[in-house]
């Protein structure tokens, strides 16, 4: 029996007990007007999925990533004496290593814009693409985002070629056919189906930001940047990561939602170097349990707004401390995450409905969605290697709602952030660390930060916030 055939055989099979158990086939109407049916006959079991791959597949790319490491040299490589008898490479071992990434993406827009996984061309200085026809083209890096872990790659090449289409992952449910696409293995163009398993997914340990759509659709290693797929030929994620012990699936997959792609691709269309998502200007936590009786609600539901900026989207639509957000744009909200999943991948410009309860009352807000403020002013300042310290090379910036977002700080409103820590990392130092005092001088401005690591000290007493942990630490001068 062929493959195809066995696989036929087994969705037959498990549409009979759905049949069995289903009575006649059930239809509902979704808010995106899309028929939702349970197979009411044979035939329609034996559908193929082959029409909607053979539509999707030439979009379908395998992505190459390469950067040169220089090796440590042997301290007697240079040698005259050794290199005759080891040769110029020093007892054969090369000066240089080419370290190289894997992965898959999908084309977006017929002048060549790729969009992939951040972590597949993270540090990459050479990216390549082949496509589905095995033409390759050298790809330039539009944009790489970390908190999305999405990038968009440019196909240095002449077009049009082959785009896929972008679908709505708003109107996506659990229970919704879907299909992954992808190079697993390095074994050529693959393709697996299964169901989407839940949404706005975050406790992943795959990124403190996003909100993934889960998926059993086999997803293997280099299927990392592939589409998934709807029955409607359009992309509704992103695939990204799986949960596995053994290294290969287990049928829990994560992608990232259409939403946030459109969002990620705008940006980069834009020309700006930084994804720009919109900003509420208000913190959030959990509804308790005390709080939901409090409200009359038979579960905690919603996003408690625990304070308001004083100038932000969020006061100006009118929301208060101890509203609680119960749904965005007519979706609903269950908690924190679910309000991350509907809101921020929201695209720029025009204005969003917040449904809010307060005092017993529900109220509908309309808030702007506008890009985070950059005030203050960056003013990045990077310090030197002279005299040593132990901040060498690290690059700090005012902290502001724009750079706290696009680091995703959440535990302070200002001071000093550590952008980029270069060689100070060797000290352990990370990006998103707020400084707040070196030797006993109070870090407010990227001006006080650089008078201080000017100092040489016999002992840097240095005091920072860590993700809202304040840590202390002396290190030698």
């Amino acid at each position: 029996m062929s493959q195809n055939g066995s696989c036929l055989r087994r969705v037959a099979a498990c549409a009979l007990v759905l049949l069995a158990f289903g009575g006649a086939a059930r239809a509902e109407m979704a808010d995106s007007g899309r028929v939702r049916a349970v197979p009411g006959a044979r035939g329609e079991v034996l559908l193929s999925l082959a029409p909607v791959v053979r539509e999707i597949a030439p979009s379908v790319v395998n992505v190459y990533g390469a950067r040169v490491e220089q090796r440590a040299a042997h301290p007697f490589m240079d040698d005259p004496f050794f290199q005759q008898f080891f040769g110029e490479g020093g007892f054969g071992v090369p000066r240089e290593r080419v370290q190289r990434s894997a992965g898959s993406g999908v084309v977006v827009d017929p002048a060549g814009l790729v969009i992939t996984n951040h972590h597949v061309i993270a540090g990459m200085t050479e990216v390549k693409v082949s496509l589905s026809d095995r033409r390759e083209f050298p790809a330039k890096i539009v944009l790489s985002d970390e908190r999305s872990d999405l990038a968009v790659l440019k196909l240095e090449g002449e077009g049009p070629f082959p785009a896929a289409r972008l679908g709505d992952s708003e109107a996506v449910e659990v229970g919704d056919f879907v299909i992954a696409l992808g190079n697993p293995f390095g074994v050529g163009q693959t393709v697996t189906q299964g169901i989407v398993s839940a949404l706005a997914r975050t406790q992943t340990g795959i990124s403190d930001f996003q909100s993934f759509i889960q998926t059993d659709a086999a997803i293997n290693p280099g299927n990392s940047g592939g589409p998934l797929v709807d029955l409607d030929g359009e992309v509704v994620g992103i695939n990204t990561a799986i949960f596995t012990r053994s290294g290969g699936s287990h049928g829990i997959g994560f992608a990232v939602p259409s939403a946030t792609v459109r969002l990620v691709l705008e940006s980069a269309r834009s020309g700006g170097g930084v994804v720009r998502r919109p900003w509420l200007g208000a913190r959030l936590q959990a509804v308790s349990q005390d709080i939901a009786h409090g409200l009359g609600l038979l579960r905690p539901l919603g996003a408690l707004v625990a304070s308001v900026d004083e100038d932000g989207p969020a006061r100006a639509a009118g929301l208060q401390p101890g509203d609680v957000i119960t749904s965005v744009a007519g979706r609903q909200v269950d908690d924190i995450d679910g309000f991350g999943y509907h809101f921020s991948s929201r695209p720029l410009e025009g204005q969003v409905s917040l449904s809010v309860l307060r005092g017993g009352e529900t109220l509908t807000l309309p808030l702007r969605l506008t890009p985070a403020p950059e005030r203050p002013a960056r003013e990045p300042v990077t310090a030197g290697d002279r005299p040593p310290s132990p901040f060498v090379g690290a690059t700090v910036v005012n902290l502001s709602p724009a750079v706290a977002e696009e680091l995703a700080i959440t535990h302070a409103d200002s001071g000093v952030v550590i952008l980029d820590p270069g060689a100070s990392a060797r000290y352990g130092f990370r990006t998103g660390d707020i400084l707040l005092s070196v030797n006993d001088r109070k870090i407010v401005s990227t001006r006080d930060f650089d008078a201080a690591w000017r100092i040489a000290p016999r002992v840097w007493r240095i005091v920072l916030n860590r993700q809202g942990r304040v840590l202390r630490t002396d290190l030698a001068g």
